[in-house]
């Protein structure tokens, strides 16, 4: 993309993500619920700097602490993390954070990126699109509802293998197609 959208086009395309290839793939079969029900937060994170960013995912925690409503929490960064050596760098530090925080147990991340990458899987494989979104993101969730979800899910460890195999059997130019109409 050559310019920035605002924060509501940001928004409308992050729910057409998670509408249109997260949901409608069944990538992660708990989504649907929260999505449908209005219990996912979104929240335009601005700041270019790890020290602004890494504070948003405290401010963020600290709202879900506050109001239980908010089932979970969608942090979009879309300036400063368009690498996604550089994006990582703020995954690890984040999670650090949330263990520093005490919030180990409490939240976990989720990671998504427009250019994320398996470790040690080929570049063009179309698995990677399970976690790829139309702008970096931390997905904070409550690890309570995570694993109350877990437990009515039968082979939850069956997830991810099926998530591949799926975007394995649409093929690269499929999930391309998907991830491009996220944009418009």
């Amino acid at each position: 993309m050559d310019f920035m959208p605002n924060q509501k086009t940001i928004i409308r395309q992050t729910q057409k993500w998670l509408s249109s290839i997260v949901i409608a793939h069944e990538f992660c079969p708990f989504a649907k619920r929260e999505f449908d029900a209005g219990r996912i937060h979104y929240a335009v994170i601005e700041a270019a700097n790890l020290k602004r960013q890494l504070e948003a995912v405290m401010r963020h925690c600290i709202a879900l602490d506050c109001d239980m409503s908010r089932e979970t929490s969608l942090l979009i960064f879309p300036n400063g993390l368009s690498e996604f050596e550089v994006y990582l760098d703020l995954l690890q530090l984040a999670n650090i954070l949330l263990k520093d925080q005490d919030y180990e147990g409490q939240y976990q991340l989720a990671s998504f990126h427009p250019q994320y990458l398996f470790d040690g899987v080929v570049k063009t494989d179309p698995s990677h699109y399970t976690n790829r979104s139309p702008y970096p993101m931390l997905h904070i969730l409550r690890e309570s509802s995570v694993e109350k979800a877990l437990e009515s899910f039968p082979n939850p460890e069956k997830i991810p293998s099926r998530n591949i195999e799926l975007t394995q059997e649409l093929g690269l130019k499929k999930m391309q197609a998907l991830f491009a109409a996220c944009y418009k």
